[in-house]
Protein backbone atom coordinates (compact mmCIF):
# COMPACT_ATOMS: atom_id res chain seq x y z
CA UNK A 1 0.00 0.00 0.00
CA UNK A 2 1.48 3.39 -0.82
CA UNK A 3 1.91 5.76 1.74
CA UNK A 4 2.75 9.34 2.26
CA UNK A 5 1.90 9.62 6.02
CA UNK A 6 4.92 10.76 8.47
CA UNK A 7 5.11 11.92 12.05
CA UNK A 8 7.74 14.49 12.38
CA UNK A 9 9.14 15.06 15.60
CA UNK A 10 9.87 18.37 17.12
CA UNK A 11 12.72 18.38 19.93
CA UNK A 12 14.63 21.46 21.61
CA UNK A 13 16.70 20.92 24.76
CA UNK A 14 17.51 17.61 25.54
CA UNK A 15 19.86 17.20 28.84
CA UNK A 16 20.29 15.74 32.55
CA UNK A 17 17.69 18.93 33.99
CA UNK A 18 17.82 17.07 37.22
CA UNK A 19 21.22 17.88 37.13
CA UNK A 20 21.86 20.94 35.10
CA UNK A 21 22.08 24.56 36.42
CA UNK A 22 18.93 25.39 35.22
CA UNK A 23 16.50 22.51 35.67
CA UNK A 24 13.42 24.36 35.19
CA UNK A 25 14.18 25.18 31.29
CA UNK A 26 11.69 23.28 29.39
CA UNK A 27 13.41 20.58 27.55
CA UNK A 28 13.54 16.98 27.54
CA UNK A 29 15.33 14.34 30.01
CA UNK A 30 17.83 12.38 28.63
CA UNK A 31 17.07 9.40 30.04
CA UNK A 32 13.94 9.88 28.58
CA UNK A 33 14.91 10.31 25.58
CA UNK A 34 16.55 6.96 25.07
CA UNK A 35 13.06 5.43 26.91
CA UNK A 36 11.42 7.49 23.75
CA UNK A 37 14.04 5.95 20.97
CA UNK A 38 13.13 2.70 21.97
CA UNK A 39 9.26 3.40 21.98
CA UNK A 40 9.65 4.79 18.45
CA UNK A 41 11.72 1.79 17.60
CA UNK A 42 9.31 -0.56 18.51
CA UNK A 43 6.16 1.47 17.23
CA UNK A 44 7.12 3.11 14.22
CA UNK A 45 10.00 2.80 11.48
CA UNK A 46 12.65 5.94 11.89
CA UNK A 47 13.52 7.60 8.45
CA UNK A 48 15.49 9.87 7.27
CA UNK A 49 15.00 13.56 5.72
CA UNK A 50 16.55 12.07 2.60
CA UNK A 51 13.51 9.74 2.26
CA UNK A 52 11.34 12.59 2.56
CA UNK A 53 13.40 14.53 -0.19
CA UNK A 54 12.71 10.92 -2.19
CA UNK A 55 9.49 10.80 -2.42
CA UNK A 56 8.94 14.86 -3.61
CA UNK A 57 11.76 14.03 -6.50
CA UNK A 58 10.94 10.76 -7.41
CA UNK A 59 7.55 9.93 -5.59
CA UNK A 60 9.34 7.36 -3.72
CA UNK A 61 6.52 6.11 -1.14
CA UNK A 62 8.02 6.02 2.81
CA UNK A 63 7.02 2.77 4.79
CA UNK A 64 3.87 2.45 7.37
CA UNK A 65 4.20 4.36 10.56
CA UNK A 66 7.14 6.67 9.74
CA UNK A 67 8.77 8.78 11.92
CA UNK A 68 11.17 11.88 11.27
CA UNK A 69 13.12 13.19 14.31
CA UNK A 70 13.94 16.80 13.83
CA UNK A 71 15.98 18.97 16.67
CA UNK A 72 15.82 22.76 16.73
CA UNK A 73 18.01 25.40 17.64
CA UNK A 74 21.83 23.86 17.39
CA UNK A 75 22.23 23.33 21.33
CA UNK A 76 25.58 21.21 22.30
CA UNK A 77 22.95 18.99 23.95
CA UNK A 78 21.82 17.44 20.72
CA UNK A 79 25.47 16.85 20.38
CA UNK A 80 26.60 15.76 23.56
CA UNK A 81 23.07 13.42 24.54
CA UNK A 82 21.10 13.20 21.40
CA UNK A 83 24.21 12.12 18.63
CA UNK A 84 25.63 9.64 20.53
CA UNK A 85 22.26 7.95 21.18
CA UNK A 86 21.07 8.13 17.94
CA UNK A 87 24.53 6.91 15.97
CA UNK A 88 24.61 4.03 18.54
CA UNK A 89 20.38 2.95 17.53
CA UNK A 90 21.98 3.54 13.82
CA UNK A 91 19.49 6.41 13.58
CA UNK A 92 19.22 9.58 11.79
CA UNK A 93 18.21 13.26 13.18
CA UNK A 94 17.76 16.20 10.97
CA UNK A 95 19.51 19.74 12.68
CA UNK A 96 18.47 22.87 12.50
CA UNK A 97 21.13 25.75 13.25
CA UNK A 98 20.50 29.34 13.35
CA UNK A 99 23.21 30.70 11.49
CA UNK A 100 23.66 33.53 13.93
CA UNK A 101 25.26 31.11 16.59
CA UNK A 102 27.66 29.80 14.38
CA UNK A 103 28.74 33.53 13.06
CA UNK A 104 28.64 35.29 15.70
CA UNK A 105 28.52 33.40 18.49
CA UNK A 106 25.99 35.46 20.48
CA UNK A 107 22.91 34.54 22.82
CA UNK A 108 19.92 33.78 20.68
CA UNK A 109 16.81 36.16 21.92
CA UNK A 110 14.31 32.98 22.37
CA UNK A 111 17.66 31.67 24.65
CA UNK A 112 18.13 34.46 26.31
CA UNK A 113 13.88 34.65 27.43
CA UNK A 114 14.15 30.60 27.88
CA UNK A 115 16.84 30.86 30.89
CA UNK A 116 14.80 33.93 31.79
CA UNK A 117 11.90 32.13 32.55
CA UNK A 118 13.93 29.01 34.46
CA UNK A 119 15.61 31.52 36.71
CA UNK A 120 12.60 33.52 37.94
CA UNK A 121 9.17 33.44 39.51
CA UNK A 122 6.37 33.79 36.88
CA UNK A 123 4.59 36.14 38.33
CA UNK A 124 7.25 38.58 39.49
CA UNK A 125 8.50 37.99 35.97
CA UNK A 126 5.09 39.27 34.64
CA UNK A 127 4.80 42.39 36.75
CA UNK A 128 8.99 43.26 36.37
CA UNK A 129 7.83 43.08 32.18
CA UNK A 130 4.55 45.07 32.87
CA UNK A 131 6.59 48.06 34.66
CA UNK A 132 9.50 47.67 31.95
CA UNK A 133 6.73 48.52 29.35
CA UNK A 134 5.52 51.04 31.45
CA UNK A 135 8.24 52.69 31.59
CA UNK A 136 9.67 53.38 28.52
CA UNK A 137 6.51 53.56 26.82
CA UNK A 138 6.64 57.03 25.14
CA UNK A 139 10.34 57.20 25.66
CA UNK A 140 12.03 56.65 22.10
CA UNK A 141 9.27 53.86 22.02
CA UNK A 142 5.39 54.10 21.33
CA UNK A 143 3.15 51.11 21.68
CA UNK A 144 -0.13 49.99 23.06
CA UNK A 145 -0.49 50.38 27.18
CA UNK A 146 0.76 47.31 28.83
CA UNK A 147 -2.39 46.36 30.13
CA UNK A 148 -4.32 46.49 26.53
CA UNK A 149 -0.85 44.16 25.15
CA UNK A 150 -1.29 41.80 28.49
CA UNK A 151 -5.30 41.47 27.36
CA UNK A 152 -3.92 40.76 23.40
CA UNK A 153 -0.92 38.43 24.11
CA UNK A 154 -2.01 36.30 27.24
CA UNK A 155 -3.21 33.61 26.20
CA UNK A 156 -2.04 29.84 27.12
CA UNK A 157 -1.39 27.42 24.87
CA UNK A 158 -1.36 23.85 25.58
CA UNK A 159 2.29 24.00 26.74
CA UNK A 160 2.58 27.21 28.94
CA UNK A 161 0.28 29.47 30.99
CA UNK A 162 -0.66 32.89 29.92
CA UNK A 163 1.69 34.70 32.08
CA UNK A 164 4.69 32.53 30.43
CA UNK A 165 3.26 33.77 26.84
CA UNK A 166 2.67 37.12 27.48
CA UNK A 167 6.21 37.36 28.13
CA UNK A 168 7.57 35.42 25.63
CA UNK A 169 5.74 36.93 22.59
CA UNK A 170 6.61 40.51 23.75
CA UNK A 171 10.53 39.98 24.26
CA UNK A 172 10.21 37.76 21.32
CA UNK A 173 8.16 39.93 18.79
CA UNK A 174 5.87 42.58 19.42
CA UNK A 175 7.99 44.96 20.75
CA UNK A 176 10.76 46.86 18.51
CA UNK A 177 13.60 44.80 17.92
CA UNK A 178 15.90 47.60 19.93
CA UNK A 179 13.75 47.60 22.88
CA UNK A 180 13.53 43.81 23.17
CA UNK A 181 16.94 43.63 22.88
CA UNK A 182 17.25 46.01 25.84
CA UNK A 183 14.49 44.73 28.27
CA UNK A 184 15.70 40.64 27.78
CA UNK A 185 19.53 41.61 28.45
CA UNK A 186 17.97 43.80 31.72
CA UNK A 187 16.23 40.64 33.29
CA UNK A 188 18.65 38.08 31.83
CA UNK A 189 21.69 40.53 34.14
CA UNK A 190 18.34 40.73 36.83
CA UNK A 191 17.61 37.13 37.24
CA UNK A 192 19.92 35.15 35.54
CA UNK A 193 22.93 37.18 36.89
CA UNK A 194 25.69 35.67 34.36
CA UNK A 195 27.42 37.14 31.30
CA UNK A 196 25.43 36.57 28.13
CA UNK A 197 28.89 35.61 26.14
CA UNK A 198 29.43 32.92 28.48
CA UNK A 199 26.00 30.97 28.45
CA UNK A 200 26.21 31.47 24.96
CA UNK A 201 29.68 29.83 24.43
CA UNK A 202 28.25 26.88 26.04
CA UNK A 203 24.74 26.20 24.88
CA UNK A 204 25.25 25.63 21.11
CA UNK A 205 26.98 23.74 18.45
CA UNK A 206 29.90 24.99 16.38
CA UNK A 207 30.91 23.93 12.64
CA UNK A 208 33.05 21.58 13.94
CA UNK A 209 30.14 20.02 15.72
CA UNK A 210 28.27 20.56 12.59
CA UNK A 211 30.93 18.63 10.46
CA UNK A 212 31.19 15.55 13.00
CA UNK A 213 27.00 15.18 12.46
CA UNK A 214 27.28 15.56 9.01
CA UNK A 215 29.86 12.57 8.49
CA UNK A 216 27.79 10.27 10.27
CA UNK A 217 24.78 10.57 8.65
CA UNK A 218 22.44 13.23 10.18
CA UNK A 219 20.85 16.20 8.11
CA UNK A 220 21.71 19.48 8.12
CA UNK A 221 18.82 22.24 7.85
CA UNK A 222 18.32 26.32 7.69
CA UNK A 223 16.82 27.65 10.76
CA UNK A 224 16.96 31.44 9.83
CA UNK A 225 20.06 33.43 10.75
CA UNK A 226 18.75 35.23 14.06
CA UNK A 227 15.79 32.65 14.74
CA UNK A 228 13.23 35.96 13.82
CA UNK A 229 9.18 35.39 13.52
CA UNK A 230 9.92 35.95 9.75
CA UNK A 231 6.77 36.73 8.88
CA UNK A 232 6.25 39.68 11.34
CA UNK A 233 9.34 41.48 9.28
CA UNK A 234 9.20 43.76 6.45
CA UNK A 235 10.15 41.78 3.16
CA UNK A 236 14.03 42.89 2.48
CA UNK A 237 14.80 42.33 6.42
CA UNK A 238 13.12 38.89 5.90
CA UNK A 239 14.87 38.08 2.72
CA UNK A 240 18.26 39.05 3.81
CA UNK A 241 17.72 36.98 7.14
CA UNK A 242 17.38 34.20 5.09
CA UNK A 243 20.32 34.47 2.76
CA UNK A 244 22.45 35.26 5.94
CA UNK A 245 21.24 32.07 7.44
CA UNK A 246 21.92 30.14 3.99
CA UNK A 247 25.31 31.91 3.53
CA UNK A 248 26.27 30.69 7.39
CA UNK A 249 25.41 26.97 6.09
CA UNK A 250 26.43 26.96 2.27
CA UNK A 251 28.85 23.95 3.33
CA UNK A 252 26.20 21.48 5.19
CA UNK A 253 23.44 21.92 2.39
CA UNK A 254 22.47 21.53 -1.04
CA UNK A 255 21.06 25.05 -2.30
CA UNK A 256 18.91 23.35 -5.06
CA UNK A 257 17.43 20.78 -2.23
CA UNK A 258 17.60 22.31 1.28
CA UNK A 259 15.24 22.05 4.18
CA UNK A 260 13.61 25.10 6.15
CA UNK A 261 12.19 25.26 9.85
CA UNK A 262 10.71 28.35 10.56
CA UNK A 263 11.40 29.33 13.30
CA UNK A 264 8.54 29.45 15.76
CA UNK A 265 7.05 27.94 13.03
CA UNK A 266 5.78 31.26 12.00
CA UNK A 267 6.06 32.20 8.06
CA UNK A 268 3.51 33.74 5.35
CA UNK A 269 3.47 33.46 1.71
CA UNK A 270 5.84 35.92 1.39
CA UNK A 271 8.32 33.81 3.11
CA UNK A 272 7.27 30.66 1.37
CA UNK A 273 7.88 32.64 -2.39
CA UNK A 274 11.34 33.25 -0.66
CA UNK A 275 12.89 30.35 0.16
CA UNK A 276 10.71 28.45 -2.40
CA UNK A 277 12.71 30.50 -5.28
CA UNK A 278 15.86 29.69 -3.85
CA UNK A 279 16.37 26.27 -3.53
CA UNK A 280 14.13 25.01 -0.71
CA UNK A 281 12.48 21.72 -1.38
CA UNK A 282 10.84 21.04 2.49
CA UNK A 283 9.69 23.68 4.84
CA UNK A 284 8.58 22.63 8.48
CA UNK A 285 6.47 24.47 10.89
CA UNK A 286 4.64 23.88 14.33
CA UNK A 287 1.19 22.67 13.34
CA UNK A 288 0.00 19.73 15.44
CA UNK A 289 -0.74 17.20 13.30
CA UNK A 290 0.48 14.12 11.30
CA UNK A 291 1.99 14.89 7.99
CA UNK A 292 0.46 13.71 4.92
CA UNK A 293 3.30 14.64 2.06
CA UNK A 294 0.59 13.94 -0.32
CA UNK A 295 -2.04 16.01 0.65
CA UNK A 296 -0.04 19.06 2.62
CA UNK A 297 1.34 21.78 1.28
CA UNK A 298 5.81 20.74 0.99
CA UNK A 299 6.81 23.94 2.56
CA UNK A 300 4.46 24.01 5.70
CA UNK A 301 4.69 20.33 6.80
CA UNK A 302 3.25 19.79 9.93
CA UNK A 303 5.26 18.05 13.45
CA UNK A 304 4.39 17.07 16.97
CA UNK A 305 6.21 17.53 20.04
CA UNK A 306 8.44 15.12 21.53
CA UNK A 307 6.43 15.92 24.42
CA UNK A 308 3.34 13.93 22.31
CA UNK A 309 4.69 10.85 23.40
CA UNK A 310 5.90 8.41 25.97
CA UNK A 311 7.00 8.35 28.28
CA UNK A 312 5.64 11.17 29.02
CA UNK A 313 1.92 10.90 27.38
CA UNK A 314 0.15 9.58 24.79
CA UNK A 315 -0.77 12.65 22.91
CA UNK A 316 -0.05 11.33 19.69
CA UNK A 317 -2.70 9.48 19.46
CA UNK A 318 -5.35 11.53 19.03
CA UNK A 319 -3.27 13.01 16.33
CA UNK A 320 -2.79 9.28 15.02
CA UNK A 321 -6.17 7.98 14.93
CA UNK A 322 -8.32 11.14 15.01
Amino acid sequence: MNNSRVIIVMYHYVRDLHHSKYPRIKGLDIHLFLEQIEFFKNNFNIVSMEELIEYYKYGKNLPDRALLMTFDDGYIDNYVNVFPALRDNGLQGSFFIPGKVLIEHSLLDVNKIHYILASSDISELTKDVMDRLEFYNGKDFEYESPNNLYKKYAIANRFDDKDTIFVKRILQTVLPEKLRNTISSELFSKYVGVDEKEVASALYMTYDHLDVLRRNGMFIGIHGYDHYWLANLDVKTMEDDISKALNSLESFINRDAWVMNYPYGNYNEMVIDYVKKNGCIIGLSTEARVADLKYDNKYCLPRLDCNDFPPISDGYKKFLYG
